[in-house]
């Protein structure tokens, strides 16, 4: 009984300084952050079992944000560092790309500049030992190897790689260092005159990438650019401003951002602009979103070059990070940005996070992604391009000024299986291991192998078994149907692990709607017809 006497007691002198009294006199977050310790208190005083008080918080730090919108975050001081090194454009570590593949780490590619390179490891490399711990057949996966190479700069970590051709192993000490993490991929020219470019985020180091990639290809001949923006979901405010700056002449507004608390802020084009003539060609679709979506909409509101594609992904919403006392951070929307016209192209998250993500299967049930008849714009969302006038839209992404369907006449459940399976690539790696020499003497460049290897009727059939092998059995009509698609992807895995990224996309692209279609505009009088301000 005077237990319960003494607990009573306790609830009445922790729950006595909320009296309605001393509760006018606060500021309404004041009450709010008296009555969240005061529960917090009790709840670590008197729950019946153990509670641990960081996971709570934490907790309802989740719970608040995701109340806000759908892209106010919380980050834990054990994810913050993993989050933010695509953007940070670097890491601490030995600089290769891997896999696994039958139970051993093989090197995919060393990172162009990163310390495997300058020692001389090789694509095609098998690690199987790592500071004398037998590696190879043990099980090992992708997290393993991180653990194992990644490390803090200057430190050194031996490797025992197995070499065709080698009968003994071969001994590597590798001083770990700053690994650079690419967001541009190596460029090619389509044709003679066409360059090609794919932004895959928008990093710290992204517009020096660009501008190295574009330098390149101008030595090549360019004269015009496809900015391929596709599944780029954003990244750096600051890196999207100084890109568009690069298309734009001086003085022109490239976006603004304007916040309940956050005054009107301008970002405007400068002098020193890499590409400012030419004909410009940016691919977007339901992937390519935030920073993504500025650089689109200053390129259209000032009519600098055509969008190609499908509508964006509808994220206006600007995010600050305000960092917390235990090394955690969370990611606060502070404002909204609006393309040069005046559009903001955030759409609606008044149903709650669940049905804004599901957006993208809601296009494509309404038949948006593979008919542009389907898409309906009220006169509200209506805006004007600066030079010409043409009509745009805010209100849920960019609309594209030349549409493009998502083809899945060619989509199979067999060729769903391979790719969910990662057939093509495990055979590529397999085939590779045995061909890389060969291969790689007979095509001496990307440009080589793109324009003469033919996946022939045995590789193909050598494909199909492999995956036999692997439980995914062949549907003679699936693959009639898919033959062209997977006959190209498999070209494609084989060309980045002979050569790069890039590679695997130029493959790709040879068989694209979208890139064939920006092909057709920048080779055709479409830019003249539009009046499209290409010119100096």
């Amino acid at each position: 009984m005077i237990q319960l006497k003494n607990v009573a007691l306790a609830f009445a002198l922790i729950f006595s300084s909320l009296l309605p009294n001393s509760l006018q006199s606060q500021s309404k977050s004041q009450q709010a952050n008296q009555k969240f310790n005061q529960l917090l208190n009790v709840v670590s005083a008197f729950y019946v079992d153990s509670v641990n008080e960081m996971e709570m918080v934490d907790a309802a730090i989740v719970r608040m944000l995701a109340d806000l919108d759908p892209h106010s975050v919380y980050i834990p001081k054990k994810d913050k560092e993993k989050m933010n090194e695509p953007l940070q454009g670097k890491f601490e570590g030995v600089g290769i790309q891997f896999n696994i593949f039958m139970d051993t780490i093989l090197v995919v590619s060393p990172i162009v500049g990163g310390p495997s390179e300058k020692l001389g490891i090789l694509s095609g490399d098998k690690i199987v030992t790592i500071d004398n711990d037998t590696v190879a057949g043990t099980g090992i996966n992708n997290s393993d190897v991180v653990k194992y190479l990644r490390g803090e700069k200057g430190t050194i970590v031996n490797v025992g790689i197995k070499r065709n051709g080698e009968s003994e192993l071969l001994s590597f000490d590798i001083k770990r260092d700053k690994i650079p993490i690419y967001s541009v991929e190596e460029g090619y020219m389509v044709n003679d005159k066409i360059g090609y470019l794919k932004v895959t985020r928008f990093a710290r180091n992204t517009v020096s990438e660009f501008n190295a990639q574009l330098s390149d290809l101008q030595k090549e001949g360019m004269e015009d650019l496809i900015l391929d923006l596709r599944g780029n979901g954003g990244g750096y405010l600051s890196t999207a401003i100084s890109l568009a700056d690069q298309f734009l002449n001086e003085n022109k507004l490239l976006v603004y951002t304007q916040g309940r608390s956050m005054q009107k802020d301008e970002a405007y084009s400068s002098r020193g602009g890499t590409f400012r003539t030419g004909k410009l060609v940016v691919l977007i679709d339901e992937g390519s979103a935030s920073a993504s979506e500025i650089v689109s909409g200053a390129i259209q509101d000032w009519d600098r070059g055509l969008i190609v594609g499908r509508r964006s992904f509808g994220k206006g919403l600007v995010q600050k990070p305000f960092p917390l006392p235990d090394g955690s951070e969370f990611r606060l929307t502070i404002s909204r940005y609006y393309t040069p016209s005046g559009r903001c192209i955030q759409k609606p998250y008044d149903k709650g996070s669940k049905a804004y993500r599901n957006d993208i299967n809601e296009r494509f049930k309404s038949g948006e992604l593979t008919n542009s008849d389907s898409i309906q714009m009220p006169d509200s969302l209506k805006f004007s391009t600066k030079i010409n006038g043409r009509i745009v839209y805010g209100g849920g992404g960019i609309m594209p000024d030349v549409f493009v369907p998502i083809d899945t006449s060619t989509r199979s459940d067999y060729y769903m299986n391979l790719l969910r399976k990662g057939i093509f690539n495990t055979f590529s790696l397999s085939y590779l291991d045995k061909n890389r020499n060969k291969l790689s003497r007979t095509y001496k460049d990307k440009y080589a192998f793109a324009n003469n290897f033919i996946v022939s009727d045995e590789l193909l059939a050598e494909f199909i078994a492999y995956g036999e092998e692997k439980k995914v059995e062949k549907v003679d009509a699936d693959l009639e149907k898919s033959k062209i698609e997977i006959t190209n992807l498999l070209k494609a895995y084989l060309a980045r692990g002979l050569y790069n990224a890039g590679s695997y996309f130029q493959t790709l692209n040879s068989e694209d709607d979208a890139v064939k279609k920006a092909v057709d505009i920048l080779s055709d009088n479409t830019f003249d017809k539009l009046k499209v301000n290409y010119k100096k």
